[in-house]
């Protein structure tokens, strides 16, 4: 598991409506591929986009079902064991983006 990588659930997230989900991890990379540890932060995505500045856009290119939104002023502490299904790693232009979408979410832009 690392940073920008998108996974699927199987099973049901009470914080998503209790139905599956897709997250990218967001934790730093010594946390995600360490096994001893068994959460990592993940960043939900949605189905929809809003035009956010702390969100960023994908679609089939990162094999998601249709266009949806990465949210990262939605930021969770997930286990491990939930994220189920890799889907894909994101390009190096959309791990940029989610850089600069989780540095405005986190009012680190300044």
């Amino acid at each position: 598991m690392k940073w920008g990588e998108i996974y699927r659930t199987r099973e049901k997230i009470s914080e998503r409506g209790h139905k599956p989900g897709y997250y990218v991890v967001v934790s730093r990379d010594f946390i995600a591929g360490n096994d001893e540890i068994s959460t990592v932060v993940c960043a939900p995505v949605y189905g929809e986009v809003l035009g956010l500045r702390s969100e960023v856009v994908i679609g089939g290119e990162e094999e998601v079902p249709r266009q949806s939104s990465i949210r990262c002023d939605f930021l969770m502490l997930t286990f491990k064991s939930k994220l189920t299904g890799f889907v894909a790693t994101l390009s190096e232009e959309k791990q940029f983006e989610l850089k600069k979408a989780l540095a405005h979410a986190l009012q680190l832009d300044g």
